[in-house]
This record gives C-alpha cells, structure tokens and sequence, in this order.
C-alpha cells in the first residue's frame, strides 16, 4: 500500500531499505507488539521535555505525521509508526531523527546554562 501525502512516502518499509533506514536511527528499537519503533527521551526537568514535545509538535504539523506519546516530569516515551501501511515508513524515520535532533539541541541548550 503506497501513499503519497504532501510529498512524503507513506508506504512501508521492508527488506533492506527498513534494515538500511532503521540503522540511521540507531537509538530507536522495534515496537515488540506491533510494527512500529520507539524511544525514551530522559531530560533534565518538566520544561525540557516539554519543550521537546512543543518543538516535535510544530514540525509534526506540517508534517501531517503526530506521534504516540506519554509524558511524566522529564521522560517521552514516543513510538511512531504510519496508520496508512499500518507499520514503519519513512515519513517515521524523517521524523525520529528530527526528534533525535531536537533532543540534542536541548540537552547542549541545558548544559551551557549550567
């Protein structure tokens, strides 16, 4: 099942392009129940991760691509995966390592203010 929306590719990953894809996110692991990767995101307090989520949230909009997720204080649990394949395209990993990027900001953002 292939689907096209606002130019990016929705359809399911497999073979060698997911094995090939999911090594470019090397911190996220395959969801054991269903087709999907996930990843805890551990910040210095409430306002870092919520300003993670914030960041997440706006290219995720634009994206047209909203993750699963649970926060507590300082912790994300995400997992992403695409309804229209119903498992892991490449509209997930664009936005995983979006998120690995955002994470990194805030953790160099939290330490020069240290």
């Amino acid at each position: 099942y292939q689907r096209r929306v606002r130019g990016m590719d929705r359809s399911r990953l497999e073979g060698e392009s997911r094995k090939k894809s999911l090594s470019e996110i090397p911190s996220w692991t395959e969801a054991k129940n269903r087709d999907a990767i996930e990843r805890t995101f551990v910040f210095k307090d409430f306002n870092a991760a919520f300003a993670f989520m914030t960041r997440t949230a706006l290219v995720a909009e634009k994206m047209d691509h909203h993750p699963e997720w649970f926060n507590v204080y300082n912790k994300v649990q995400v997992t992403l995966a695409t309804h229209t394949c119903s498992g892991v395209s490449q509209l997930d990993i664009t936005l995983a390592k979006k998120m690995d990027y955002f994470a990194l900001e805030l953790l160099k953002e939290t330490s020069d203010q240290q």
